[in-house]
């Protein structure tokens, strides 16, 4: 795909400090939240039932470097992109603006993963249909994450 997959988020009261400006924890949320977004666009989810059992796409790292404040009531656009896309994991990166100006950049790491109710979760290959999905999703000009598709 040659664009990042895009949304908006409104900056709510609960996501904001005593300083009205946003909390740092509130990115990653916003960043799950653009996943998941992102998945239902392609048709796919981040918990999933498949012939081997359920699987689910556990978070192994979450990073976010700040730049630019935002406060109560400001549009963030949010865009998506695949920056790795190995055989058992996927990573993400997320681009914050807010009227055409950087407020943040982050990335999270999400592993592929069979789970079952009494067992800690097992790390497997992405399914190979999910795995071409996400592959569409690969930031333009990323070798490194086309070449491990």
């Amino acid at each position: 795909m040659s664009t990042p997959f895009q949304t908006t988020r409104l900056v709510e009261f609960h996501d904001t400090d005593m300083a009205g400006i946003m909390h740092f924890t509130s990115f990653f949320k916003y960043m799950e939240s653009a996943e998941h977004e992102l998945l239902r666009h392609l048709g796919l989810s981040v918990y999933s039932e498949t012939e081997a059992g359920p699987i689910s796409f556990p978070r192994v790292s979450a990073r976010c470097d700040f730049q630019t404040p935002v406060r109560c009531e400001d549009v963030m656009e949010i865009e998506v992109s695949v920056v790795r896309l190995g055989e058992k994991s996927v990573t993400y990166e997320f681009v914050f603006n807010h009227d055409a100006e950087p407020v943040a950049v982050g990335q999270m790491t999400c592993v592929c993963c069979q789970v079952a109710s009494d067992d800690a979760p097992q790390s497997i290959p992405i399914p190979s249909d999910v795995a071409e999905k996400l592959a569409a999703m690969v930031a333009p000009g990323d070798a490194e994450a086309a070449d491990e598709a």
